[in-house]
């Protein structure tokens, strides 16, 4: 792990370089306000915001393109993000106006014409010596608001852009990247707030969500979301998260982990925002008994001034690194002849969980992987965790012979039944569409002590699959049920996100450089184009001069090839990349 780190900073340290900002054209709009935010999911000229909708249901309502047509969809350009930076690319991306808005790894971002793929200009974020990105140099999106376009850095700073020149307005430090601290996850804005999450557990850092003004990048909030640190709000101390001691012994809630990686969601019928929270730090979980709040959890926080409305915990005292980062999708619940304002979360730890968002109370939680050793279930009463005692990695031993302790093989692997990749939800289908992952790994605990900057796991793990004709398996799920209505199999492990539409269709990509298609109801798969690397993006798409487009990002690479132990050598020859590639179906 040190040596992966090490090698990992000291490559993009190498290659990072700053840059620049090329004239653009200049737009005759003022830019997308709160509430073109806020209306997003149904605007089918433009892509505002990450997850295509605050409620991050990634469906777009239009149709031209369907089972039917899709066979007609070509593509019209690609564009290179060039130099040797060819890695990681899991980035989302903006469009609006004309213009395409996608980031790229080590932290860059570029404007490009969305009808002819000429580069408007590029941002090249210098990134310092020493950044400890955990798990690949990638960034997965940005955020718009106005007259400006923002996105967050390895670094562990903010930045705004005038989205028409490129040029920097303004650049915020988050947190201290030589502590550990590094960012990912695409911002999003909730009235005139731009709301970030943190980077870092693997490294003892404290999970954070922060609001700041838009404007002016000063901060108005910041949330910790380990048990026991003290929040802010307006310059002033605020509140203590839970209660200091509650579920973690001594010291180590100054060092919890808890990182708010993935970004989050937001619900404007409840007025809340819902992030996931990461791993427990150490992953040695016999160092930290108790629950360790609020780690392994989803939080919904009030916009307002960042207090936690209610929080659940998927992995109370988790040993395995299964997080709780994995994103909350709000819908409506159709069950019983009621309409329950629900969220969605497919789980790391392999369950899918459906949540009542106004109360946090737990719905149901059921399987969407074929193999979970970890637990027999989820107590639907309690919410808790029907734990398998015998599966937990056992204690290093005391003394001067083997500190390993027992190794265990537990189903899923740490990198989850859904790692980072969004799902969608087809409010027609009323189905989720949930890109999930079969492998499972040996696991085992270590000493560790912990070292300001230095990573802090006390583990070790090789991660397996579980079966030799698939890894990865785009599932369809009913949350009325928990029941899969349709799979795709596929050989290599699925990284990247997936997007439905009204059209009946669901598109994903795939490690093997594919973007496909997919009928929505049955599965089938209607449509599939090469990109020449790996595609670990999230699809998006639009209608632009009476045409609908699709794009996405392509560009292998994320954790799976530093992480994934046996995994990982069963996909080394793939590709890498960093392309953007837009689609469109011709008018008839």
């Amino acid at each position: 792990m040190k040596r992966l780190v090490t090698s990992l900073a000291l490559a993009a340290s190498l290659t990072a370089f700053s840059a620049t900002g090329v004239l653009a054209a200049a737009s005759t709009s003022n830019g997308p306000s709160n509430e073109d935010l806020l209306k997003s999911a149904t605007n089918t000229e433009a892509v505002l915001t990450y997850g295509m909708g605050p409620q991050a249901q990634r469906f777009s309502p239009l149709t031209d393109l369907n089972a039917d047509t899709v066979k007609k969809l070509v593509p019209v350009w690609s564009f290179s993000f060039g130099g040797e930076k060819q890695r990681g690319q899991e980035a989302q991306p903006i469009v609006y106006d004309g213009t395409i808005y996608v980031t790229g790894s080590y932290s860059r971002l570029y404007a490009v014409d969305a009808r002819t793929g000429h580069k408007k200009w590029e941002y090249n974020h210098r990134l310092p010596d020493g950044i400890m990105p955990c798990c690949d140099v990638v960034n997965r999106g940005a955020a718009i608001y106005k007259d400006k376009i923002y996105f967050a850095t390895l670094d562990a700073r903010l930045v705004a852009l005038n989205r028409e020149t490129g040029k920097v307005v303004w650049n915020k430090k988050l947190q201290d990247y030589k502590e550990g601290y590094s960012n990912t996850a695409a911002p999003m804005i909730v009235d005139g707030k731009i709301i970030t999450g943190n980077s870092g557990g693997e490294f003892g850092v404290i999970g954070m969500v922060e609001a700041r003004d838009a404007e002016t990048g000063e901060l108005v909030w910041q949330r910790p979301t380990i048990e026991g640190n003290m929040g802010t709000l307006n310059g002033k101390d605020s509140t203590v998260t839970g209660k200091t001691n509650a579920s973690w012994p001594g010291d180590m809630y100054k060092t919890g982990g808890g990182a708010t990686w993935l970004g989050g969601t937001y619900d404007p019928e409840t007025k809340s925002l819902f992030f996931g929270t990461g791993n427990p730090a150490p992953w040695n979980s016999h160092l930290r008994p108790g629950d360790n709040l609020y780690t392994s959890s989803t939080l919904a926080i009030n916009p307002d001034n960042g207090e936690i409305k209610w929080h659940y915990q998927t992995t109370p005292h988790d040993g395995w690194d299964f997080d709780g980062v994995n994103e909350l999708v709000s819908f409506d619940l159709k069950k019983d002849g009621k309409v329950i304002k629900a969220g969605g979360k497919a789980d790391r730890n392999g369950f899918f969980y459906v949540i009542d968002r106004n109360t946090g109370k737990l719905i149901n939680a059921t399987p969407f992987v074929t193999k979970i050793t970890w637990a027999k279930g989820i107590d639907l009463e309690t919410g808790r965790p029907i734990y398998i005692d015998d599966n937990r990695p056992g204690a290093p031993t005391q003394g001067s012979g083997e500190a390993k302790g027992k190794s265990v093989f537990s189903a899923p692997a740490f990198l989850g039944a859904k790692n980072w990749m969004p799902m969608a939800y087809n409010p027609q289908t009323e189905l989720f569409y949930v890109p999930a992952n079969e492998w499972g790994m040996d696991i085992w605990n270590e000493p560790i002590t912990y070292k300001k900057g230095a990573a802090y796991l006390g583990a070790g793990f090789t991660i397996k699959p579980l079966y030799d004709d698939y890894i990865g398996a785009l599932r369809a799920v009913d949350p009325k049920t928990g029941k899969i209505v349709w799979e795709y199999k596929n050989p290599a492990p699925l990284w990247g996100g997936v997007l439905t539409t009204a059209g009946n269709l669901v598109f994903t990509g795939t490690p093997e450089g594919y973007l496909k298609a997919f009928d929505a109801k049955s599965g089938t798969e209607v449509w599939k184009f090469q990109t020449g690397s790996g595609v670990v993006g999230s699809p998006v798409t639009w209608k632009m001069d009476g045409e609908q487009y699709v794009a996405v990002v392509s560009g292998w690479g994320g954790a799976v090839p530093l992480w994934g132990g046996d995994v990982a050598k069963l996909v080394k020859d793939i590709n890498q990349g960093g392309s953007l590639w837009v689609f469109k179906l011709p008018k008839a």
